[in-house]
């Protein structure tokens, strides 16, 4: 299912209707994916109708997304605005308090675009900010966007013992809701755990959005270096799982999350995923040489996995048999990344327990793995803007 006409998202509107924000100075919490219809930054467009925007607030990768996986563009200037820019990843708690008091704003705006996927990390910046809005007495404003994937929901739940900036909070993996209804939920259940009250949070709503998957036609602005096309992002909350492992997820090449292998796999990998007979997705073998990350500059004789129907694709049945396959031809090449110290292996941080890492390893089926790890939580009444609830689409 497709959204048919794009949505008009909650900065269109505030474009529209700038008196939505009140008359305030705003710190913007954006990045190049906050764009107008026509594709224009929603900065400019926001200080264009009135808007007084005091600062710009950035998460990882930096406002323009120049910069890899778990790096950021520090602090600066947004050279088109003048306005200053600060750097919000990996600043949290009573720093990231610190850091909103110098946006030289008493109202956070957060226009953002997710990928419907838990281990993301846009939705724990939004996540913080409330945090810290609360814990300040500052206002929180989202603009909503959509949810690319759609309402689909897939995957188990979180451990807190598995908590970090890639799921500080019990979500599913594929989530199937918005920026804008993550906040409700998060500002209802677990930032008044955190930081003693909820923020004063407010969303501005999409008009039009039915709850459907990104139309294949609508321009896709990357939300990050590495989800270069839309299929790359219907793929991730399945190949994202491969970061957890000692195989490259096809970073530091042209098609990052499509392309899968290590150094040491061969043409057994594609065929035996062939055999599996995926839904939604075609198994090609597939040669490549990551310029950075996992195997840089070695060839890897790996797989392609190609996106034939978003609808019928499974994330959990896909990545489990990447991972099974994997292990079962290569039961003497190491699996799993190695951990850092006093921290769970990185792949329970994905997935959110240690059940999928145990259970490739003991040979225990999905169905099996899902029934050890965190049940999936239930969305709590009043999170929900728009129609086609969760909770009534197949997980």
């Amino acid at each position: 299912m497709t959204t048919a006409t794009p949505p008009r998202t909650g900065l269109t509107r505030v474009v529209d209707d700038p008196g939505l924000l009140g008359k305030e100075p705003v710190a913007l919490c954006a990045n190049y994916t906050a764009v107008t219809a026509d594709l224009d930054r929603g900065v400019d467009a926001l200080l264009a109708a009135g808007v007084p925007v005091a600062s710009l607030l950035t998460p990882e990768h930096g406002y323009w997304g120049a910069a890899q996986a778990g790096l950021s563009d520090g602090d600066g200037v947004d050279t088109p605005t003048d306005l200053p820019v600060l750097d919000t990843y990996r600043v949290a708690g009573t720093d990231l308090d610190a850091l909103l008091g110098r946006s030289g704003a008493d109202h956070v705006v957060v226009d953002l675009q997710d990928v419907g996927t838990r281990f993301y990390t846009y939705m724990w910046t939004l996540y913080d900010l409330l945090c810290a809005a609360a814990r300040t007495g500052r206002r929180l404003t989202v603009l909503d966007r959509p949810n690319p994937l759609g309402r689909r929901r897939a995957g188990p739940g979180l451990d807190p013992a598995c908590a970090s900036f890639v799921g500080r909070e019990s979500v599913p993996l594929q989530h199937g809701l918005t920026l804008g209804e993550l906040a409700r939920w998060f500002n209802a259940v677990h930032v008044p755990a955190v930081a003693g009250r909820g923020a004063d949070l407010a969303v501005v709503e999409l008009d039009g959005w039915d709850g459907g998957r990104r139309a294949d036609d609508e321009p896709w602005v990357m939300p990050s270096p590495n989800l270069p096309t839309l299929d790359s992002a219907v793929l991730y909350p399945a190949t994202g799982l491969v970061e957890g492992t000692t195989l490259s997820e096809g970073r530091g090449t042209t098609r990052p999350f499509e392309l899968l292998g290590a150094g040491w796999t061969d043409g057994r990998l594609a065929a035996a995923l062939r055999e599996r007979q995926l839904p939604g997705v075609v198994v090609r073998e597939a040669v490549f040489r990551p310029m950075f990350s996992a195997w840089a500059g070695e060839t890897v004789h790996g797989v392609q996995l190609h996106l034939t129907d978003p609808g019928a694709f499974d994330p959990l049945a896909t990545g489990f048999a990447l991972l099974r396959t994997v292990a079962d031809l290569y039961p003497d090449r190491p699996l799993w990344r190695d951990r850092s110290e006093g921290r769970p292996p990185f792949v329970d941080l994905l997935w959110g327990s240690p059940s999928l890492r145990e259970g490739i390893d003991s040979r225990a089926t999905l169905a099996e793995i899902l029934r050890a790890a965190p049940d999936t939580p239930a969305i709590p009444p009043g999170t929900v803007l728009y129609p086609n609830h969760p909770a009534e689409v197949p997980a």
